[in-house]
């Protein structure tokens, strides 16, 4: 049987840990070239070599500032300059301040903007030729956040900035039906990250959003990786512009 992502080239934001690593792993598993990056360094480093231990393709562009148009740009011409395409980009990177609508600073509020929002629109406008070229995909991480609150999460700009991400991703599938593009988001819920793992240390926190949860447990990376590599393939084919939860349950709760 032929790899579900045989012969194409995947750019993958964040790949130094959580789904971002597993989503290099799968990817190139399925036969991908993966063009990975993080603004860890020997984290980033890493992940190239689990990949190549495990027979794929990686290559990967540390420390790449995603905020900064430029480094974008850089990522995009480093894809080009080694694999000539690009036929899938997953913006999976991302980082949240958590905070109440009291308390929130103007500096955090723009800085929350810049990690969440512009990194996706900033690199995405600069791969766009290339998927058009390719009549590629594009895969962008929200958040259940965006979707539903929580009392005891103070998530104001985190929420804001997700919420934008589904609605881009709406508007990306629209302008790019004429090309043959691809766009779809994925809503992840608690997911096993080095985030979620310090939050869960507290017993009151814990308890009350695994509460929440249909399946009792944290969801692991892996889990989300999948429904990534469903919507980068060819197995998705007549899905475009929405937003798949994956979230164990807790949105129907």
């Amino acid at each position: 049987m032929s790899k579900r992502l045989s012969g194409k080239v995947c750019i993958i934001t964040g790949t130094g840990s959580g789904m971002g690593r597993e989503a290099a792993l799968t990817f190139a598993r399925e036969g991908a070239s993966v063009v990975g990056c993080d603004l860890q360094v020997d984290a980033a480093q890493a992940t190239v070599e689990a990949v190549r231990a495990d027979g794929g393709t990686m290559l990967s562009l540390q420390p790449c500032h995603l905020s900064e148009p430029a480094d974008c740009q850089e990522l995009v011409d480093f894809a080009i300059r080694n694999f000539g395409r690009i036929d899938v980009l997953f913006n999976n990177a991302a980082k949240g301040s958590f905070n109440w609508i009291e308390d929130i600073s103007d500096e955090e509020w723009d800085r929350n903007r810049r990690d969440e929002v512009d990194l996706v629109f900033y690199l995405t406008r600069a791969a766009w030729p290339h998927l058009k070229a390719s009549h590629g995909v594009v895969v962008n991480t929200a958040s259940l956040t965006a979707l539903m609150s929580f009392k005891n999460l103070g998530s104001l700009a985190h929420t804001t900035a997700k919420a934008g991400i589904i609605g881009m991703t709406r508007q990306l599938a629209m302008e790019g039906r004429e090309h043959g593009i691809r766009a779809n988001s994925i809503s992840p819920g608690l997911i096993e990250t080095p985030q979620i793992r310090e939050q869960m240390k507290d017993p009151e926190w814990a308890s009350s959003m695994l509460g929440k949860t249909l399946l009792g447990r944290l969801g692991r990376p892996e889990e989300v990786a999948k429904v990534a590599l469903f919507l980068a393939s060819d197995d998705s084919s007549y899905v475009t512009g929405i937003d798949i939860v994956v979230d164990g349950g807790m949105k129907v709760w």
